[in-house]
């Protein structure tokens, strides 16, 4: 009789392939070197040019892992449904076995709600929402067909939970988020492609640079983190290796939030 495989075993990526969106820096790039320890070829979409230097010492570091890279520089904010397609496409290519798709790239738009102009709130809202959504969908359209498993990973906020300050349209993309994360997952999960969130907290990142530039708000804000310290890149490693791996098989629709317990206070 055939014993199970281990937990172990079911957290391992091996002979699949992943695509990262924002995969070259911050917490994109975290995930990509994550997924790639757990044994996945990475497919990148960042807006960097494969030749600068963060993009080339991914590269480095994933082929160190005995990872294999495939690199595109796009500017994802305008991307349209057709686009969506071409772009996981191109992303499965010879090989087919694009299984995991991390909707990680976005932005943030800082700065009192009445004064936010229409385009700034579109371009927010474009990214942060529309995209995964159609990324998603031509993800899902190639898997289904062929009765192929997959993992969607959603990149949401702790103010997917709460409405921040002055970032209406970033509060507003990443609620709408969770809700497109639970409604995709009803629809898709009978299929064999779960969708799931994870939900980082205050990170050390160039997006919260501004954050950490203002002594007093820094300092408040830290000292409400239980874990006494803000979080890192790497602190979100565990959350996508798991949710992307076999061994998160019954798991979908949720949001795992990887905040230091910010949410809890």
């Amino acid at each position: 009789m055939s014993s199970s495989p281990s937990v172990m075993d079911q957290l391992r990526l091996d002979g699949r392939s992943a695509l990262v969106t924002g995969g070259a820096q911050g917490l994109g790039r975290a995930i990509s070197v994550a997924l790639a320890e757990a044994g996945a070829d990475l497919v990148v979409l960042d807006r960097l040019p494969e030749s600068s230097p963060e993009a080339s010492a991914l590269r480095t570091e994933l082929e160190a892992r005995g990872a294999t890279l495939r690199y595109r520089q796009v500017d994802l904010v305008s991307l349209t449904s057709s686009q969506a397609e071409e772009l996981i496409a191109w992303a499965e290519g010879d090989e087919g076995d694009l299984s995991v798709l991390v909707n990680n790239a976005g932005i943030v738009d800082r700065g009192p709600a009445v004064e936010t102009s229409e385009s700034d709130w579109r371009r927010v809202i474009d990214l942060d929402l529309t995209v995964p959504f159609l990324l998603s969908q031509a993800f899902a359209r190639r898997l289904m067909p062929e009765n192929r498993p997959g993992n969607v990973i959603n990149l949401g906020s702790i103010n997917s939970f709460q409405g921040g300050i002055e970032v209406a349209s970033y509060a507003a993309a990443k609620h709408g988020l969770l809700g497109l994360t639970k409604a995709l997952a009803n629809e898709w999960t009978a299929t064999g492609i779960t969708v799931n969130a994870i939900a980082p907290g205050y990170m050390r990142t160039q997006f919260t640079q501004a954050h950490r530039a203002d002594p007093e708000r820094y300092a408040t804000m830290s000292a409400r983190i239980p874990a006494e310290r803000w979080g890192e890149p790497t602190d979100i490693a565990g959350a996508a290796v798991f949710l992307a791996s076999r061994a998160s098989a019954y798991v979908t629709g949720t949001t795992l939030t990887v905040d230091g317990g910010w949410l809890g206070r």
